[in-house]
């Protein structure tokens, strides 16, 4: 049974998350709190193993909320924010501080979808109380700040070493991503001798702000992607929420396409169409990385990648959030390494080189 505590200041909210929960079996809200203070003390009391936090509340606001729960006991949190600018704002700012996902407030547009996701939100970030909470453990005994990472594995061995340089790096990634997206970017030599494209899964209003918190966490350029855009070394360009990423060639040079094809996609942006566009058109300069997520985008066009000469880097199952996405092309025989997220940044660097 898994164990969750709400925390909304709206008792209409708070009441719809419970239901909204409990038409699964395996999902008991064991508390629900109106403000952080609240949730605090709850959090103490019940061995729960996933919190979801409203960001805005009275007393104390989510922000306040979770770097206090990170130091007292630290669990899964799953933040659940409202479709504005502030909000996404709130929302990245918390995933630094070690909420691992969020959803947000569309329950009066779809009462049915936005049910099925947080329940299939819940259930992942489950699996992830245990080493989460050793994790902060781990930081409280070496007196170090909170930041949210993983818990160091042994190292990966699957490894096919990669031949001539790569000048096109693509990432695909979904759930727990962001923070994952800037330890990556923010790791990166201003000189980098690739343009880097990123298909993240992220509603339209929080694409813009965070490409701007990577520029900022950043030595390379990180900037929201327009169509059209050039492809520059040492600049990250960010597919916009809604609409999809990849490549065309324009005159035998490749750009940057931004497109609303295809229109049926389950996700916006696709990875599918990131990694299978950049493989069509490049070929053995791309270096393709499949960082954490749920489901299985990416796999396709992950397929195609590598039969146009692409490589191929999948994160490891340990460090993901999620292992879905990754998983999914490892169990393909897709991946050329598989690596834990702290490893990711240089692996580019070195694959870039050649």
């Amino acid at each position: 049974m898994i164990r969750v505590i709400i925390v909304d200041d709206s008792s209409f909210m708070r009441n719809a998350l419970v239901d909204l929960l409990e038409k699964d079996p395996d999902i008991k809200v064991v508390a629900a709190a109106r403000d952080g203070q609240e949730a605090l003390q709850k959090a103490k009391e019940m061995d729960a193993d996933v919190m979801t936090l409203d960001v805005e509340m009275p007393r104390l606001d989510g922000l306040a909320t979770l770097q206090q729960l990170m130091k007292t006991t630290p669990m899964p949190v799953l933040m659940v924010s409202s479709l504005t600018e502030s909000g996404a704002e709130s929302t990245l700012k918390a995933m630094e501080y070690g909420a691992l996902d969020f959803i947000l407030k569309t329950i009066n547009n779809d009462i049915g979808a936005f049910g099925s996701d947080l329940r299939r939100k819940v259930k992942a970030l489950a699996r992830k109380k245990a080493i989460t909470r050793l994790h902060y453990q781990r930081l409280k005994l070496a007196q170090m700040p909170v930041r949210p990472t993983h818990v160091t594995q042994p190292p990966h061995t699957a490894y096919t070493p990669c031949r001539g340089a790569r000048d096109l790096v693509v990432i695909g990634v979904s759930t727990g991503g962001p923070p994952v997206v800037q330890k990556i970017l923010s790791a990166l030599p201003t000189d980098l001798q690739a343009c880097i494209l990123v298909a993240q899964h992220m509603p339209a209003m929080f694409t813009g702000p965070f490409a701007k918190r990577l520029d900022n966490a950043s030595r390379i350029t990180v900037s929201e992607a327009v169509d059209g855009d050039k492809l520059k070394r040492g600049h990250a360009y960010i597919c916009p929420g809604g609409k999809h990423i990849g490549i065309r060639m324009r005159s035998s040079l490749p750009e940057v396409a931004i497109t609303e094809e295809p229109r049926d996609a389950l996700y916006k942006p696709t990875v599918n169409v990131l990694m299978e566009t950049a493989g069509k058109s490049m070929g053995n300069r791309v270096l393709g990385v499949m960082l954490t997520g749920m489901g299985y985008d990416g796999c396709e066009g992950a397929k195609v990648l590598r039969e146009k000469g692409g490589y191929l880097i999948a994160q490891s199952e340990e460090s993901c959030v999620v292992y879905g996405m990754p998983k999914a092309v490892v169990d393909e025989g897709l991946a050329n390494q598989i690596l834990d997220a702290d490893d990711i940044a240089q692996a580019i660097v070195t694959t870039v080189r050649g």
